[in-house]
């Protein structure tokens, strides 16, 4: 969460910002160290993280971010030379960046199976294909599914985009849209060729990221957010299937790594991704049942906000009083958007900005005054905050 210190500094005040930017960061090796003591292989690769520029008007764009960083003595990353960036991410298209050795990657259907197994082994029930279908608010607390129910003193709920459809309280704290991924065929010895044989994550500084990494057998996997928005937060059948924007994702790759043209796609997908207001999760109670817990908005960067919502929501349950519960990330969301039909409108005319905006900018041409104008209404939704002080 390093990236939108910014954002979190003026929202939640520098005391929960640098709280939040520390546990994110310390659950890097927290996660590696838990699957080391349980023998949970989830391929889990700590060799950094990279965030690249791919034309001039992206150079030198943490360098605000990196001050503030630097005054709370919270800072990890560095800028590099041209060349050493495109000799690390193996791309002749990125010119600048920054890395920061705190990051990686792991398969994160893995590490959920190790730890169903370790839970399972400590007397925790879980029942699978059990989805919920309603719940009950009041002091019995129900929740039903399509073979049973289960009551319960606490509840907590953590299911991420389906989170409006049952807490329409929540609405207006979120937006739904895409993330879409392609994945190749095994092409260990390219990878190799391009020094991308770890588990480096490469992301290009557009509003709607491309990310980048590899796979443990040799595979590569690109992905772009800020594709498919949905009316009124609905998880749409389109979210779980093929990526609509396969071809733009396959011209994207061989645009970063040529030699990449022919191999094979094996996969594409999507699924969506909650985007707050703010940018950065959120906690809370439910307004009619505090017994009712919820986290919610941990996309971007989904495994490391697990493990700190985890601790936030335990403390939460416990009721405990401690820094996490009396933060302001428990305070529930902090801003809001528009209703329907202006939110689904109006971020269909956000996105096509911000996409003028950026093939503008990729092709060293001046964007339209009114597109740099709506782009600055989506900083929320990218990974990085650049504003300035």
């Amino acid at each position: 969460q390093s990236t939108k210190f910014l954002a979190m500094r003026k929202i939640v005040g520098v005391d929960d910002a640098k709280r939040m930017v520390k546990a994110s960061e310390d659950a890097v090796y927290s996660i590696r160290d838990y699957c080391l003591q349980n023998n949970i292989d989830a391929k889990i690769r700590i060799n950094g993280v990279v965030y690249a520029a791919t034309n001039k008007s992206h150079k030198g764009a943490f360098e605000n971010l990196i001050d503030d960083l630097k005054e709370n003595k919270i800072n990890n990353w560095k800028r590099l030379t041209k060349e050493k960036i495109q000799e690390l991410t193996g791309s002749k298209r990125n010119i600048d960046g920054y890395y920061s050795s705190i990051g990686g990657s792991l398969q994160p259907a893995l590490l959920v199976r190790g730890l169903k197994k370790i839970a399972e082994q400590k007397g925790i029930k879980i029942f699978e294909h059990s989805a919920m279908i309603s719940y009950q608010e009041n002091n019995d607390i129900i929740v039903k599914a399509k073979n049973g129910s289960v009551k319960c003193n606490k509840l907590i709920v953590t299911i991420n985009a389906w989170t409006p459809s049952f807490f329409p309280f929540l609405s207006k704290s979120v937006i739904l849209v895409s993330s879409d991924m392609i994945i190749s065929e095994p092409i260990k010895d390219k990878l190799e060729s391009l020094r991308l044989n770890n588990g480096l994550v490469i992301l290009d500084s557009n509003l709607f990221t491309h990310y980048c990494r590899t796979t443990t057998d040799g595979r590569i996997i690109l992905g772009k957010g800020g594709n498919t928005f949905s009316f009124n937060n609905k998880v749409i059948p389109s979210y779980d299937g093929p990526s609509t924007i396969e071809n733009y994702l396959k011209k994207s790759l061989v645009s970063f790594f040529p030699s990449l043209k022919n191999i094979k796609i094996t996969k594409s997908w999507n699924g969506p991704s909650e985007r707050t207001k703010t940018g950065f999760p959120f906690f809370g109670y439910h307004p009619k049942n505090s017994n009712i817990l919820y986290g919610f908005g941990y996309s971007g960067n989904g495994v490391l906000t697990c493990y700190v919502g985890g601790d936030i929501l335990s403390s939460m349950a416990l009721n405990e009083q401690n820094e996490w519960t009396r933060s302001n990330f428990c305070k529930g969301p902090l801003k809001l958007f528009p209703p329907e039909p202006f939110r689904w409108f109006g971020a269909i005319i956000i996105r096509n900005a911000v996409r003028r905006k950026e093939k503008a900018e990729q092709l060293e041409t001046k964007p339209w005054w009114i597109d740099i104008r709506l782009a600055k209404l989506a900083t929320s939704i990218g990974r990085v905050d650049k504003t300035k002080h």
